[in-house]
């Protein structure tokens, strides 16, 4: 007889892990312990060699499916004779190196007991166990215990206590365990007044049905909800959320009513059924069965956003209501979502007319994660990466070396990235940090990670932009830790993102890379954003772009795709349909602006995304990012749905690049709208010319690997035409966990550092 220690690393606390290896410990008859520390799961145990063998192996096949193991280190260590095994209590001593657990959608068995009139649970809003329910959101120190997050307050009846301290019950352990009886309480904001100790579900669902809007605490924070087929309600939320026309997304029932509204297949059902339980991007059937206002809810767009309850209180209020509700961020348009009390009831209640507020404290707020599935490959798409799927970051292939350092990302769609302890942490979706609110968001974050693990950084990564918050922040924190900053040009960045994400770091072969985006300061001083990298043995080189043009009017440029429609258009003959978008003072102003050569020059193809779409579409103005791309990929979406897809119409009559494409995509638009062709067939055309124009740069470069990253390869019709056109003649590498726009940039940022050789 043998005394063993195991050390197991991963996701591994807040989902059931130590019941797990009790009851395995059990079955095998061995005595030990298991325990909880900050740096992971560690167990002592008396075995002979063989079973201790098979105990490990039970431990990698048989562990908790929310769990994730990423090392499990064993070694013989002096005799301990042990008469029992037990779980012992979490201990703090070590330096935290934990992979942080994220929030858990409920699972099915408390939803079975939420509707059971047999169980103590039966309708308690708060129902958890140690399967679901809040982690991240609510942890304030590691390890994962109890008294280490939020839940430290409530107070167990014995009832709960008994189940928490029985290991063969679902609930040992569970340190959110709470019911009735010792209940996280709701409490009613309405007219000023704070009714606590609320229990009337049904006063929310008839407030619902009388057209009034409701702030509801979630586990990340504040949603705004309505019902959603009310137009008169939407548009009111809309008017005063100051979100004129920027999707809502739905939360539905159950799957079965969902599938009467939208196309589904079997990957978006599991994906809005898995625990993380994101929003997915879902097609709008024709001959939907709810009358939803589709108008208010998603203007000039085919698709929407949809959910199920992932929290209980969630579950309760829409079967009561039995209609889909609009569930958007609890915020005013482009601030981060409020997750305080007391904010909510000072802020919200200028929105909502109900503030529905619970007593379980949140320490980190959270959007809800974003997926969509591109309809013909079913390429998986994150667009935001955020409740359920941050913080931690697990590729097993990945080289780490023992450095710790943080990157701070980008300004718009923020996060930053943690190297600790061998571990990344990937925050979530952080908001753009053009705005105050973000910035509070991020650093009130990255606070918390500091309280965390205390990090000893040796060196900030930030991009190369000046005065983006984050690369202004990241030298500060430089600066007061007498440590190295280094500055990663945005767009390298975007393809280290994509090559560590696949393990082409390594590769010896060349891999192409098409970094293609709205905006990022270049190495030349330029905007770049429609790139072609190749990347060999460690080193990266910009080796075509798309044709440059001029750069006017700042941050406007971008809001108003008039304005790139004008300078990549300027001195073509044919100028009348952009020169109708200005007032004849504008015109005259921004002419003279376009004569002086001393502005900068963009390889956006974000921007000609933008002028395609004003001059196509009359989208001039844009009330959100991204919305003049979005509206022109819905327009050859349209045309894709009534056509025969394999007849592809493209710009390019043969296989030759044209001098400058830029010119030539504008200039064969505004021909093909003098022709008369309708705006959906030039939409699709120009897709297709954009994919066709990927496979001949890749071929002309001679390169068989090719791995995409940018905002723009979030547009699944341009993936889907990509995939069809290069499947078979290249090897095609996509994003899998990371979204390829701005939310990928700190972890680029990260892999840039550690793998170049520079």
């Amino acid at each position: 007889m043998k005394t063993y220690h195991i050390y197991i690393k991963g996701i591994v606390q807040g989902v059931g892990f130590r019941p797990f290896i009790y009851k395995l410990a059990s079955d095998l008859n061995l005595m030990g312990w298991v325990n909880n520390t900050s740096n992971g799961v560690h167990i002592e145990f008396n075995s002979e060699k063989e079973l201790a063998i098979l105990f490990v192996k039970r431990i990698e096949e048989e562990s908790p499916e929310l769990s994730m193991i990423t090392q499990i280190e064993v070694k013989e260590i002096p005799f301990t004779n042990y008469s029992e095994f037990n779980i012992i209590h979490s201990s703090s001593e070590e330096e935290a190196s934990l992979l942080l657990t994220p929030d858990f959608a409920m699972c099915l068995d408390c939803k079975e007991e939420l509707v059971s009139d047999k169980n103590k649970r039966f309708q308690y809003p708060f129902i958890t166990c140690t399967n679901c329910g809040p982690r991240y959101s609510i942890i304030k120190t590691l390890p994962y215990d109890r008294e280490t997050t939020t839940m430290d307050s409530f107070k167990m009846c014995s009832s709960c206590q008994k189940e928490y301290d029985n290991p063969l019950d679902r609930r040992y352990y569970s340190q959110t365990n709470s019911c009735s009886n010792c209940a996280i309480k709701l409490s009613l904001y309405e007219n000023g007044t704070l009714q606590k100790s609320f229990s009337n579900l049904d006063y929310i669902v008839e407030q619902w049905n009388n057209g009034k809007i409701i702030a509801i605490k979630g586990i990340g924070g504040y949603l705004l909800t309505c019902d959603a087929t009310n137009p008169e309600v939407i548009n009111r939320l809309r008017k005063l959320k100051n979100r004129p026309t920027k999707p809502f997304a739905l939360l539905y029932h159950n799957i079965y009513e969902l599938a009467e509204d939208v196309e589904m297949d079997i990957c978006e059902k599991l994906e809005l059924e898995n625990p993380m339980a994101p929003i997915v991007l879902l097609n709008i059937k024709n001959d939907m069965m709810t009358p939803l206002a589709i108008a208010e809810i998603a203007p000039h767009l085919n698709q929407i956003g949809v959910m199920i309850p992932y929290a209980p209180l969630y579950k309760l209020l829409i079967s009561k209501f039995k209609k889909p509700i609009v569930a958007t961020s609890g915020n005013v348009s482009n601030s981060t979502i409020i997750y305080e009390d007391k904010i909510a009831m000072d802020e919200l209640s200028k929105i909502a007319d109900i503030v529905l507020l619970n007593d379980r404290e949140i320490v980190i707020p959270q959007d809800d994660s974003v997926v969509l599935y591109s309809t013909i490959k079913f390429q998986k798409i994150i667009i935001r990466r955020s409740r359920g799927l941050a913080p931690s970051y697990i590729n097993a292939k990945l080289s780490l070396p023992d450095k710790t350092i943080l990157s701070m990302g980008a300004m718009l769609k923020s996060t930053f990235t943690l190297l600790n302890k061998q571990n990344i942490y990937i925050s979530q979706y952080l908001g753009n940090t053009d705005n105050y609110e973000a910035e509070l968001n991020y650093k009130n974050t990255l606070l918390h990670f500091n309280q965390l693990f205390n990090p000893i950084l040796e060196a900030v990564l930030v991009d190369k932009h000046p005065n983006y918050f984050t690369s202004v922040y990241g030298k500060a924190i430089a600066e007061n830790n007498n440590i190295p900053v280094i500055e990663i040009q945005h767009h390298k960045a975007h393809f280290y993102a994509v090559l560590g994400e696949n393990n082409l770091l390594e590769s010896s072969e060349k891999v192409l890379g098409v970094i293609w985006d709205g905006t990022g300061l270049g190495d030349d001083g330029n905007i770049w954003g429609g790139e072609f990298f190749m990347y060999q043995k460690k080193k990266v080189e910009r080796v075509h772009h798309l044709d440059e043009f001029n750069f006017i009017l700042g941050d406007k440029m971008p809001k108003e795709p008039r304005i790139s429609a004008l300078a990549i258009a300027s001195g073509f003959s044919e100028t009348n349909i952009v020169k109708d978008k200005f007032s004849e003072t504008e015109w005259n102003i921004y002419q003279k602006l376009l004569q002086n050569n001393t502005h900068l020059k963009s390889s956006s193809i974000g921007r000609l995304f933008d002028a395609v779409a004003s001059i196509l579409l009359g989208i001039d103005k844009q009330s959100y990012e991204g919305e003049a791309a979005m509206r022109l990929e819905n327009a050859a979406y349209t045309y894709f749905r009534k056509n025969n897809i394999t007849k592809f119409y493209t710009y390019f009559k043969e296989d030759k690049l044209p001098t400058n494409f830029t010119t030539f995509i504008i200039e064969n638009i505004l021909s093909d709208i003098k022709k008369g062709f309708e705006k959906e067939f030039i939409a699709a055309k120009f897709h297709i010319s954009l994919a066709h124009y990927i496979s001949m740069i890749a071929k002309e470069q001679g390169i068989k690997k090719v791995a995409f990253s940018g905002g723009v390869f979030q547009n699944q019709w341009l993936v889907e035409l990509i995939l069809l056109f290069m499947d078979d003649d290249f090897e095609l590498y996509f994003h899998k966990e990371l979204s390829p726009n701005d939310e990928c940039i700190s972890y680029g940022q990260l892999m840039y550092y550690l793998y170049n050789e520079d």
